[in-house]
């Protein structure tokens, strides 16, 4: 019998007064003003805003005037944290600390004495992990919350042997052997050639940088040594950096941890470190990929894409072309193709992200996708997934506030964010949880809304878009819990998934496997509507077809049924009858439905002959049509000959009325002058009635 310490301090609300005490929040201006001085000014902010929701509530006040910088970015920080329950608030203020200084409980407060448990332990102890750099021994602790033990087992958890999984859709914890990793969350999980390796993570707010690998074949974990290749040697402190909220891929023999969160995030925007030399088993530039490699490197700006070579236990990196993502963690990498996928997470600073990236894996370029329609809101820990290799899908994740439950799909042709419709029962708003596609299935698993964790593991038809659930459990399980990693496995030719580690109050370095009843053999589909069929291949579909059909499908059902009770030995012979009632009754179901199916062939072909007569009676009125158009174009062309003929004759009256007027001008000219011709040849006797004097003679 061993004793334990279990080390979990106080309850809450008591434990956020302790870690506000600690932080110098008493809510005084004074105090805001020590925060700032013991953080970062954004971390600071985080605090305040935590703090002020957890003691007065939502943000209800006015925003401050621009002269008052300071208290507008107070004011923001609170009022982004919308409606945020107040237990809420207090447990991420605590888990902010934790990140930022994973010791401050225990170097403040030290006079409150903790708990004592009595633990009995029969595992064998944890082996020494790297964390920030530092190599730490790990002893086997049970911790408990509230000074009260943390259960560790469900009943919805069987434990079982792993070469006996024999149950679908229930959550098996296995006995495996050898070193388990340290409890971790937030860590990488890949698995190349029946091996999964578990790569760094964070544990009470400490980053590691450790890699185990546990043997699917016997079930042993076993650490792995690593080293930094020749040619990186100049980079090993950045390759060697303990991470968390990265993306590990494997990729041949080879593993690609990407992005993540490091202890310095400016080791990570130093630009494109100087390689020496050439890499045996890679190529700069452009060009297809090799098969013994993968030509993945980082940028400035990017955290480092590493890459760990399997058969050689190296680390190293290489150099890409373009504009890189900016540092962060928590985001999601889906492989489509010969390039690489990155969408949202949260950078160095805390703010979240949801740009779109992708990179080249022939030419090695990065590029900022600007894709069009609704895309989702800036988020982190979600979970993302490629369809029929066309179709991006990202679901959850969450906020500095608020966990998601929302699904979108980008179309990577169009390049367009679109919300489709869903069906089924959807899984609860979640960050923190894995994905993991089989087929044409989606596995959701885990996660939590900052105030318990998702105890449903769901998925998603991505053919159908229908949700439903796999398995659910009970209680303060591994399962329900943030930042643990979901890979799969083969057991005697079936799919199996296999879960490690979380956080979900206390942290987890536990294996549970799930084998699920979907097949994952399915054909995958594309989200496009179907097209309707049409009535030529409907008439093609004759009865003879569909008995064939038939028969076909109840050979195989018959098939099955002697297959599943092929190994039953004796028990055949005295299970005939109830196996004759069965193929009876899948009889007279095949043949209701084979008459169901000719009823419909029946009536499909009356729908035809109908359809044909209509479209014989609407050639006959398209004829008709075409025979009146016909007649009508010969009226036209008839009307337009006349109209020439009357603008011809139009043109000569003009020309008439002109003739017309000059003749009448004439005229009044003639009969003008024989007026005045007239009017002078009287004038002299007229002159002479009127006794008008003679000239005066001047003749002598």
């Amino acid at each position: 019998m061993a004793i334990t310490r279990a080390t979990s301090g106080p309850a809450y609300p008591e434990r956020f007064y302790a870690a506000a005490s600690y932080v110098g929040l008493d809510g005084s201006d004074s105090s805001a003003k020590h925060v700032s001085s013991k953080f970062s000014n954004d971390t600071a902010l985080i605090f305040y805003a935590l703090y002020q929701q957890a003691t007065v509530g939502p943000c209800n006040t006015r925003k401050p005037s621009a002269w008052r910088p300071v208290e507008q970015s107070k004011w923001k920080s609170w009022q982004g944290l919308g409606t945020m329950p107040s237990i809420e608030a207090m447990r991420l203020f605590v888990k902010i600390l934790e990140e930022e200084n994973p010791d401050w409980y225990s170097s403040e407060f030290t006079d409150i004495p903790d708990p004592v448990v009595d633990v009995q332990i029969n595992q064998t102890k944890d082996e020494p992990v790297v964390e920030n750099g530092n190599s730490l021994s790990e002893t086997k602790t049970v911790s408990a919350e509230n000074g009260r033990l943390s259960e560790t087992q469900d009943k919805d958890v069987v434990s079982e042997d792993p070469n006996t999984v024999s149950v679908y859709n229930q959550w098996t914890a296995p006995q495996t052997s050898g070193q388990r990793p340290k409890a971790r969350y937030e860590h990488g999980a890949a698995v190349i050639q029946d091996k999964m390796y578990i790569y760094g993570g964070n544990h009470n707010g400490r980053y590691l940088g450790d890699l185990h690998a546990l043997d699917f074949k016997n079930w042993t974990w076993s650490r792995v040594e690593t080293k930094v290749a020749t040619e990186s040697e100049e980079t090993s402190p950045t390759l060697l950096s303990p991470c968390a909220g990265h993306t590990l891929i494997p990729w041949d023999n080879k593993l690609l941890s990407i992005g993540g969160h490091t202890k310095n995030p400016s080791e990570s925007m130093q630009g494109v470190p100087h390689l020496r030399g050439s890499f045996p088993w890679a190529r700069l530039g452009s060009g297809p990929l090799h098969p013994g490699g993968l030509y993945l490197g980082w940028g400035q700006g990017l955290t480092p894409m590493k890459i760990f070579d399997t058969r050689t236990c190296t680390w190293s990196m290489l150099k890409t072309y373009g504009k890189p993502p900016v540092s962060r963690g928590g985001q999601s990498v889906t492989i489509v193709g010969k390039t690489l996928v990155i969408f949202g997470g949260q950078d160095a600073k805390r703010s979240l992200l949801n740009d779109l990236h992708v990179l080249d894996l022939e030419t090695m370029t990065w590029d900022e996708i600007d894709a069009i329609g609704a895309s989702p809101s800036p988020r982190s820990d979600h979970a993302a997934a490629v369809h029929a290799e066309r179709y991006l899908l990202i679901f959850g994740g969450c906020s500095h506030a608020t966990c998601f439950g929302d699904l979108h799909v980008l179309d990577l042709q169009t390049m367009e964010w679109s919300r489709p419709a869903q069906q089924g029962e959807a899984p609860t708003p979640r960050s923190g949880h894995a994905g993991l596609t089989i087929g044409e299935n989606w596995f959701i698993v885990g996660g939590g809304d900052n105030k318990s964790g998702a105890s449903e593991s769901a998925v998603l038809n991505m053919s159908t878009l229908t949700w439903s659930v796999v398995a659910s459990v009970e209680g303060r399980v591994p399962l329900a819990s943030e930042g643990l990693s979901l890979v799969v496995s083969s057991y005697n030719g079936e799919d199996v998934l296999v879960a490690f580690g979380g956080y979900n109050g206390r942290y987890n370095n536990e294996i549970n496997l799930l084998k699920p009843s979907h097949k994952s053999t399915l054909q995958p589909k594309t989200l496009e509507a179907p097209l309707p069929v049409s009535l030529s291949a409907v008439n093609n579909a004759t009865t003879r077809d569909i008995e064939s059909e038939v028969e076909v499908s109840q050979e195989s059902r018959v098939r099955e049924i002697v297959m599943d009770n092929a190994n039953a030995g004796s028990k055949v012979e005295g299970n005939s009858e109830h196996i004759i009632a069965i193929l009876k009754s899948e009889k007279e179901e095949l043949e209701a439905s084979l008459n169901k199916e000719q009823m419909q062939t029946l009536q499909l072909r009356q729908e035809l002959t109908e359809g044909e007569s209509r479209n014989t009676d609407l050639n006959k009125e398209l004829q008709s049509v075409r025979g009146q158009l016909a007649t009508e174009q010969s009226r036209c062309f008839k009307l337009e000959v006349d109209v020439a003929e009357l603008r011809q004759k139009l043109q000569t009256l003009e020309t008439l009325q002109k003739e017309l007027e000059l003749l009448q001008r004439q005229k009044a000219v003639s009969e003008q002058a024989a007026s005045n011709t007239k009017r002078q040849s009287s004038g002299g006797v007229w002159g002479w009635l009127a006794g008008s004097p003679h000239e005066k003679d001047d003749s002598p």
